[in-house]
């Protein structure tokens, strides 16, 4: 029997966004997937040695909020100064208290188990981004490589 593939690209990052491709990836490693994950343009925060995410409430109006602040806070509000810096906080808070792994724990899970990590080259060139701040073991190509492996993929995702 031929090895299932699950493709994702990877286009978001903060620290709510960061969390679906590496739990999927993992997930499906751990079932016997073969599975790539293209970072592209924002979803290359996600690849940094040093991560530095935040969650911003501000354009996501299904985010949860404390205190049922989502029925009464009107959501012009979560642009002020220092509402992301707390909401992030939040969130980070709220993954550790439910034993929720971190992203780096996520991300290195993945790599452990196989998932091929692969950075996006036209948007590392067109960013101006240094490699060195990249997590070790991250591939470099562009879409036409990552689709001879998605056009084989069982699964594609989109994140």
């Amino acid at each position: 029997m031929e090895e299932k593939k699950l493709a994702i690209i990877a286009t978001k990052g903060t620290l709510d966004w960061g969390y679906p491709p590496f739990i999927l990836a993992s997930t499906a490693a751990a079932l016997g997937y073969e599975v790539e994950v293209f970072f592209t343009f924002y979803g290359l925060q996600l690849l940094k040695k040093d991560l530095d995410l935040k969650v911003s409430p501000l354009g996501n109006p299904g985010m949860p909020m404390p205190m049922g602040m989502d029925k009464w806070f009107p959501t012009l509000f979560t642009a002020l100064p220092g509402m992301e810096a707390m909401m992030t906080a939040m969130m980070k808070k709220k993954m550790a208290s439910k034993g929720v792994a971190s992203i780096e724990e996520l991300r290195e899970l993945s790599q452990e188990a196989g998932v091929r990590l692969i950075a996006c080259q036209m948007t590392v060139d067109l960013f101006d981004m240094d490699s060195s701040q990249f997590i070790n073991d991250v591939e470099y190509a562009g879409a036409a490589r990552f689709f001879e492996f998605a056009g084989e993929s069982d699964i594609c995702l989109y994140i």
